[in-house]
């Protein structure tokens, strides 16, 4: 079903995002890890699992990282590996600026049979000085027999401060992304002031859209917050005013991302853009872990009445 709901641009791809456990892990404890997880999303009915590759965004902001950086397992081999039993389509996310151009070439070369989805992502900073740039990775990747399908990162908040992440979306799509998973979303105008002008862009110079798909993110303590805004999510003051004086800063935050969620899918579906959503949890913390479940599973049930197969359009 994702690849169909790829293909025909459809509104309702629901996808669930992880990070794979440390490399410090001892093995026995990574399949744990693994199992618990499998347990928990394996009846839920999404279209993909989401593996992230974590890098480290220190050069990206003065603020003190909240937590430390520590190298994680790459997402191909904790797929690969630890969550064959998940039968759900993987999008594996690929961090380019470990690479030089010979090392990708072979990563590309390797992964055209083992992987159906990936995401390529950029430095985090133009600061971060790297050996191959985002956009020398579409030009290997366009060059090279690959068969998986490409998908891109959009960052809404970016929208507010530069006014183009449409275009960068587009670009992206002459590079060969089929879709885009979002940064996580607490700004609402952000993302409706990025989604109205995608679509009317799209309009004017007569451009098909693909499926943007919203990460959203449960809050469930004050660390997790600063982790939040430390990784560059835009919160807004009046917003982050009532977590921090909420009586369940958890509660209160998955209110907040269902009615996020809600704006979206009416907004998206007056104009027929396709949309979907993304639930991770950002903190390890239980209680944290099992709200974006839930959140999950909310979610789910808000997108059904909109999963009719409605392809984008060109206005």
């Amino acid at each position: 079903m994702l690849a169909h709901k790829i293909k025909t641009a459809t509104t309702g791809i629901l996808c669930y995002g992880l990070t794979p456990p440390k490399q410090s892990t001892p093995t026995e404890k990574i399949q744990h890890i693994a199992n618990t997880q499998i347990q928990r999303l394996k009846d839920i009915g999404i279209d993909a699992l989401v593996l992230y590759d974590i890098q480290d965004e220190s050069s990206r902001t003065d603020m003190p990282r909240p937590f430390p950086f520590l190298q994680t397992v790459s997402p191909e081999h904790y797929s690969a590996t630890y969550l064959k039993e998940l039968a759900i389509p993987k999008i594996i996310y690929q961090s380019i600026g470990k690479f030089t151009k010979a090392s990708f070439t072979d990563w590309l070369s390797a992964s055209n049979t083992a992987i159906d989805y990936t995401v390529f992502v950029g430095a985090p900073s133009q600061q971060q000085h790297t050996s191959l740039s985002l956009q020398d990775a579409y030009t290997l990747q366009s060059n090279t027999d690959t068969s998986f399908t490409l998908g891109g990162v959009t960052i809404p908040e970016r929208h507010l401060k530069k006014g183009d992440e449409h275009l960068r979306v587009f670009n992206k799509m002459d590079k060969g992304c089929r879709f885009f998973i979002s940064q996580c979303v607490y700004n609402i105008d952000s993302a409706k002031n990025f989604l109205s002008d995608y679509y009317y862009w799209a309009a004017d110079q007569q451009k098909n859209m693909v499926p943007i798909i919203f990460t959203l993110t449960p809050c469930g303590s004050l660390k997790t917050l600063q982790f939040m805004e430390w990784l560059g999510i835009d919160i807004p003051k009046w917003l982050r005013n009532d977590l921090l004086h909420s009586d369940d800063i958890l509660d209160t935050s998955i209110s907040i991302c269902k009615t996020i969620a809600q704006e979206l899918i009416d907004f998206s579906s007056a104009k027929g853009i396709p949309i979907g959503f993304n639930i991770e949890s950002v903190a390890i913390r239980k209680s944290e872990i099992e709200a974006s479940i839930e959140l999950l599973k909310d979610i789910k049930t808000m997108m059904a009445p909109h999963q009719e197969d409605l392809t984008a359009t060109v206005v």
